[in-house]
C-alpha cells in the first residue's frame, strides 16, 4: 500500500512574511499590541482590544472537578508537592497518627501497638545523620517562629532556602542553629516585603536581638542577599490597626512619611520609630489623640524616639 502523502507546510519566502509571522506569534494580530494575557479559561486574549488570539491552550489541571476540601482529597491521585520547609522536602512517607484502617474502622490493640512501633522507627530513620537532624531542628524553628509572627507560607519557603544556602556554604560553623535560623527568617521577611522588626523577631526567638542582627549581617553579606531599605509606610497599616485609629489617620501618616522622606529625614532612622512618630503626629492632626506610650508599645520603640522623630517631622512640614 502506498503511504498517504502529507502536505508540506509552506515556508515563508520573503523577509516580510517572516516578520509578519513573528509579530503574530509575539503580539496581537489586530492592534499589534504585545500585552497578551492568559485567562482562567486557558485563552490567550489581547489586554488592549480584547481579541481572543488563541483558545486551544493545554489545560494542565486535573480532569475532575471538586467544590470542597473533602472532594478534592478524595479525588486527588497525587501526594503533596515538594517543599523546602522540611529537611527531606516532603519526599519520605509518613504514618498517620490515626489508628484506623483504609476504610476508617478502628484497628485492634495488637495492630495498634505494631503501628506505634513502626511510627517510632519511621521517625528515627527519616534522619540518617546529625546534619539532617540539625537541619530538621532548624526548619522546625523557622516554622514555629513563622507561625508566631503570622507570616505567609511563602516567607517560610524563602527562609528555608536561605538557611539551606548558609548550610551549604558552611556559614553555620561557630554559630548557633537558632541564631542562623532566626536571621534567615528576618531576611526572608525583608525580601518578601513583610514588615517585621528585629524586636518582633527577637520576641519569638530563643536568641538575643544583638546576636540576630550580627548573624543577619554576616549571612546577608556572605550570600550576597540584595536587601532594599525598609519602607516605614509598610508598618503603618498594622500599627494603626492595633491602635484602632481611623483610615484618615492612616492616610495622613503615609502623607507625613512621604513628605518628610523627600527632604532626607528618613536617612539613618529606624523605620519602625519613624512610622510610629508619623502615626502619633497624624493622630494629633486628625483629633484622634493617642499617647506616646500607646504608640510606643505597639511599635516596640521608646517614647524618646517618638518625641525626637515627631519634632523633626512637624518642623519639616512646618506644622508648628
Amino acid at each position: 500500500m502506498s503511504r498517504p502523502s502529507r502536505e508540506r507546510q509552506r515556508e515563508p519566502e520573503t523577509a516580510e512574511e517572516v516578520e509578519d509571522e513573528s509579530e503574530s506569534e509575539s503580539g496581537c494580530p489586530d492592534c499589534g499590541s504585545d500585552t497578551l494575557v492568559t485567562t482562567g479559561d486557558h485563552e490567550t486574549v489581547c489586554d488592549d482590544c480584547g481579541l481572543v488570539v488563541d483558545d486551544s491552550n493545554i489545560d494542565r489541571g486535573p480532569e475532575w472537578r471538586a467544590f470542597n476540601h473533602s472532594e478534592r482529597q478524595s479525588k486527588s491521585r497525587v501526594g503533596a508537592p515538594t517543599t523546602q520547609t522540611m529537611h527531606d522536602k516532603g519526599l519520605t512517607t509518613q504514618i498517620d497518627w490515626k489508628d484506623k484502617d483504609a476504610y476508617g474502622r478502628s484497628i485492634s490493640s495488637e495492630k495498634r501497638s505494631q503501628m506505634n512501633r513502626l511510627r517510632k522507627w519511621q521517625e528515627r530513620i527519616r534522619t540518617k545523620d546529625a546534619g539532617e537532624r540539625n537541619l530538621q531542628f532548624a526548619l522546625s524553628e523557622i516554622d514555629r517562629m513563622s507561625s508566631a509572627l503570622g507570616v505567609p507560607h511563602s516567607v517560610r519557603e524563602v527562609a528555608s532556602v536561605i538557611y539551606r544556602r548558609a548550610l551549604d556554604d558552611d556559614l553555620i560553623r561557630g554559630r548557633s542553629i537558632e541564631g542562623v535560623a532566626t536571621s534567615a527568617l528576618y531576611a526572608a521577611c525583608r525580601q518578601e516585603g513583610i514588615p517585621r522588626s528585629l524586636e518582633e523577631i527577637s520576641d519569638v526567638s530563643r536568641v538575643e536581638r544583638k546576636e540576630i542582627g550580627r548573624t543577619y549581617r554576616y549571612v546577608s553579606q556572605e550570600l550576597a542577599l540584595e536587601m532594599e531599605p525598609v519602607d516605614p509606610k509598610k508598618y503603618v497599616p498594622r500599627f494603626c490597626s492595633s491602635l484602632g485609629v481611623s483610615d484618615e489617620v492612616r492616610a495622613k501618616a503615609k502623607e507625613i512619611i512621604d513628605t518628610t522622606a523627600e527632604q532626607g529625614l528618613l536617612s539613618g532612622k529606624s523605620p519602625t520609630g519613624y512610622a510610629a512618630a508619623a502615626i502619633y503626629a497624624a493622630s494629633l492632626l486628625c483629633n484622634e489623640k493617642k499617647t506616646q506610650r500607646e504608640v510606643a508599645d505597639v511599635a516596640q520603640v521608646t517614647e524618646v524616639t517618638i518625641r525626637n522623630r515627631y519634632q523633626e517631622q512637624i518642623e519639616a512640614m512646618e506644622l508648628y
